[in-house]
């Protein structure tokens, strides 16, 4: 048993820990900023005023900044690749905590709209508190101009009850573009309304100038709860519309005698808070407008498109060029072609980097929706489309590229042991890789890599055919055929079926039909590798993650520690 707790802490541990700490967090600065609104004497004419809707609609708003400037870090894509390739700064834990970027930007989102709902709520009571408890002896207090005015009118004329209804219906659009079902049936509409974040943090900084809610600033010359002296200066008598009530008293952690004889040596003068949420934000909001500057006068440059191969099942290879671009294996790029979209950009995993002895760089992309459609008549004419494979020299549309930025596939070369999963087209983090063995393999710590490719087509196998080929017959030239385990698995068959070609006959004899066991291949995984760290990489659908992800976490036979890297662009 204590094994299988060592494969679970070691995949979920970290992040685990790193959620209970943003929770906690999150939660502390709510209930703190809600006992001050709720016990602090200087806002006592103003809670009895508006009551529990002042102090949840300030704490939830003091939660709304913390995730409003966490939400921005994990999108600075060049700087947590510059972090995970300080390999000699960051340790792998930390590395592969990096890898959860995308799943803490999406927490913060969610939290983000959370609270902005309880937000909202809480300054709906507030509004009709305004208007129904209007202050005739404190009008400094009121955002109501007389008692019972229209809470809409109050809303649409301050400024902070129309950014504050622009800011719903920004984050609204966001949020419901976010869904699954629309980035994958219509990526525009999620790539176009996620950009009103620009609008949306702009509309933030003006929300909070508004000076709505005010606090006294006299307190220790006017204690809430004192009294003032009558009209003839002798006695002094109860202020009752200020009088603390003993359950008051209580909160505020006075006695409910304290001030009572106290007299007020002045009137209560309010004022409004100096705006903190541009102190939580600019940090963040300038470090990734920063990054966004340096991404944009990276990729300011057109690549050079050296060749086009369009292969079987609907992929095209683009081979590139480009001054001073370096790349690791495994690292991806958002490429941008104005001819297709002036705005629109999509990522694409390296599946060849440049190296010492060749510049060129390519990526494999599948079509699949209207801008690689669109991409693909580009580069390809239609009279070429049916000759496989065929080169073409034409002029090309301008390209531009953006990144490198990294992704878990760059820990293959971290373990000893890794096993690389890829499911149709998302072989291509894996190309890479296999490409840079081809090269030099002896320079890395990685010593048996576990290849695993499942198609549906045979045809599919072709993309990187000769690739395996060659990094086959290099191994075992070199002795060393057991450093790449290679088993390709063609999941739909009629029957026996083989890769065409002489060439491909290593290949044929590691060809399967249907698809792995996977519990017996982690089991003979671990049998072989005892006591050992196995990097689990895994590109393709989510019915295969989730079974390697199971199998990470519960796997512990023969003291091997399975550690689980999911593949995902953020």
């Amino acid at each position: 048993m204590a094994l299988f707790w060592k494969s679970w802490i070691a995949n979920e541990g970290g992040k685990h820990i790193f959620l209970l700490l943003w929770l906690t967090t999150n939660i502390c600065l709510f209930w703190k900023t809600f006992v001050l609104y709720y016990s602090g004497p200087q806002y006592y004419y103003l809670y009895k005023m508006l009551g529990l809707g002042l102090c949840v609609s300030r704490a939830s708003a003091s939660v709304l900044n913390l995730n409003c400037s966490l939400v921005l870090l994990p999108m600075c894509r060049s700087l947590l690749a510059f972090i995970r390739g300080s390999q000699k700064v960051t340790g792998r834990k930390v590395r592969r905590l990096l890898d959860k970027s995308k799943t803490f930007h999406v927490a913060c989102g969610v939290a983000i709209c959370v609270f902005s709902v309880v937000h909202v709520v809480a300054h709906m009571a507030n509004v009709l508190s305004f208007s129904l408890r209007y202050s005739e002896e404190f009008p400094a207090l009121n955002v109501a101009r007389y008692r019972g005015e229209d809470p809409r009118i109050i809303i649409f004329t301050t400024v902070p009850g129309i950014t504050g209804v622009l800011l719903v219906l920004i984050l609204f659009l966001m949020f419901t573009a976010s869904s699954y079902c629309i980035r994958v049936s219509s990526y525009e509409i999620f790539w176009y309304t996620h950009n009103l974040f620009i609008v949306f943090y702009i509309l933030l900084l003006v929300h909070v100038i508004g000076g709505v809610l005010k606090y006294q600033a006299n307190i220790d010359t006017h204690p809430p709860g004192c009294f003032k002296p009558n009209k003839t200066g002798q006695d002094p008598e109860p202020k009752l519309e200020t009088a603390l009530q003993p359950s008051l008293h209580h909160s505020l952690g006075l006695s409910p005698t304290e001030n009572f004889g106290k007299v007020c040596k002045e009137e209560p003068h309010f004022q409004s808070h100096f705006p903190e949420t541009w102190l939580w934000v600019s940090g963040p909001l300038c470090l990734y407008c920063a990054e966004r500057l340096y991404r944009y006068i990276r990729s300011s440059t057109p690549v050079t498109i050296v060749s086009v191969v369009s292969h079987p099942c609907d992929v095209i290879e683009v081979r590139m060029l480009k001054t001073n671009f370096k790349a690791r294996p495994g690292q991806y790029i958002v490429l941008q072609c104005p001819s297709v979209s002036s705005f629109e950009s999509h990522p694409f995993t390296l599946t060849a980097c440049p190296t010492d002895r060749k510049a060129t760089f390519g990526i494999h992309l599948r079509v699949l929706g209207d801008w690689t459609e669109r991409f693909q008549e580009l580069l390809l004419p239609e009279s070429d489309m049916e000759i496989l494979p065929i080169v073409q020299q034409r002029r090309y549309p301008k390209l531009y590229i953006d990144g490198p930025f990294g992704s878990p596939s760059e820990e293959v070369f971290n373990y000893e042991v890794s096993l690389c999963v890829a499911g149709g087209i998302g072989v291509t983090p894996f190309a890479s890789v296999l490409h840079t063995l081809l090269d030099e393999w002896q320079l890395y710590k990685l010593r048996r890599l576990y290849f695993i490719w499942i198609c549906r087509e045979l045809q599919s196998f072709h993309w990187f055919a000769d690739l395996l080929c060659a990094l086959h017959q290099k191994l075992w030239q070199e002795n060393r055929p057991d450093y790449l385990n290679v088993q390709l698995y063609l999941s739909k068959a009629d029957g026996l079926q083989s890769i065409s070609g002489e060439r491909y006959r290593a290949l044929n004899s590691r060809l399967l039909i249907g698809r792995p066991r996977w519990k017996l291949l982690f089991e003979e995984i671990g049998k072989c590798n005892r006591q050992k760290r196995v990097g689990v990489f895994c590109c393709g659908p989510k019915e295969i993650s989730k079974t390697l992800h199971k199998l990470s976490n519960s796997t512990g036979s023969f003291g091997t520690t399975f550690e689980y890297n999911k593949e995902s662009f953020s």
